[in-house]
């Protein structure tokens, strides 16, 4: 019975599949036949509903998390205690240093590049004949999987030698007007900037959404008494439709900011990390599973917790103001 931990037949891994999909299904109907039940203390229900995803979040996050976290002090057979070495490794060795510098830009780029274009985008569109199609273009690339997205860009940057016929869209622009073919995914730090574009062009639709959202509840008596004013044009952009939206853009910048942390699927697609491309969610996997240096991966990933976390704080912190202001 031990395949059944470990399958690796096509029929093993079939049935241990419908297997665990029966026990979720006989577990799911056994609180909810106990439950649902009359006549029963209030704790039960209660611990029937919270219960299972108490034990996915404890067993399936939080016990994993310390694990990481003990990992990240032991060495890569984590038999030696090392104390921290791993994470001054991280902050001296010029491979990480670069990955730092990459995850800075992508943090420092994506969001606001996202939120700006989002919101441009927004006010521009905003009560306009073909609203409803120009929100549908720019919020497409949200439906398309990372994986997918990147692959398109991938066709985008592709590269052949000057006098051969460009299959990529940017280089054959670029050969149009008389420039030599880029190869754009290869030269750091250029390259990096390429992958951003990616970022930024799937993230701007789900700023537009929210922002355009925002300016809509904006109360017309607002605009219509600066429009008395004499505010027009830049003017009622900057001093009414902007501070009226703030908490939106906040939200915003901080989701994407979170999003863009965790960014592993463009780099690994694109580059693979290589051509000092990496960021830290892909190094992690890349120490972890293929230079066999869990303990350094593990460092990694506790590092992105660290970072992420006052991002999220301050994010739930201004969501709570603004429920508190409305």
């Amino acid at each position: 019975m031990l395949w059944l931990m470990k399958p690796e037949t096509v029929p093993e891994k079939i049935f241990v599949m419908f297997l665990a999909i029966a026990l979720f299904a006989l577990v799911m109907g056994i609180v909810l036949a106990v439950v649902d039940r009359p006549r029963l203390p209030k704790w039960v229900p209660v611990v029937g509903y919270l219960g299972p995803a108490v034990l996915l979040i404890t067993f399936g996050l939080l016990w994993p998390g310390l694990l990481t976290i003990k990992q990240s002090f032991f060495d890569h057979q984590n038999i030696q205690f090392v104390g921290l070495d791993n994470y001054v490794r991280i902050f001296t060795d010029t491979l990480f240093l670069t990955v730092l510098r990459n995850t800075f830009f992508w943090v420092l780029i994506v969001p606001i590049g996202a939120t700006v274009l989002g919101l441009i985008y927004a006010v521009l569109v905003d009560r306009t004949p073909f609203e409803k199609l120009a929100k549908t273009l720019i919020f497409l690339p949200m439906a398309i999987s990372m994986v997918g997205a990147s692959i398109i860009w991938k066709f985008m940057y592709e590269y052949k030698p000057e006098g051969v016929n460009q299959i990529g869209l940017i280089n054959q622009i670029v050969v149009m007007f008389g420039g030599e073919p880029q190869q754009f995914l290869l030269a750091p730090p250029q390259n990096t900037f390429m992958l951003i574009i990616v970022m930024i062009w799937i993230q701007a639709g789900f700023a537009m959404t929210v922002l355009s959202a925002a300016i809509k509840a904006i109360p017309d008596e607002i605009i219509e008494a600066a429009k008395v004013d004499g505010a027009t044009g830049m003017r009622l952009f900057w001093w009414v439709t902007i501070p009226s939206v703030r908490p939106a853009i906040i939200v915003v910048l901080t989701t994407i900011a979170m999003g863009t942390l965790k960014a592993f699927d463009i780099v690994y697609t694109m580059t693979g990390g290589q051509f000092d491309t990496s960021v830290i969610a892909n190094e992690f996997y890349t120490q972890s599973f293929t230079q066999d240096q869990p303990n350094i991966g593990a460092a990694l990933a506790v590092l992105l917790f660290i970072i992420v976390t006052p991002i999220i704080v301050y994010n739930v912190r201004q969501m709570r103001i603004s429920e508190g202001e409305r």
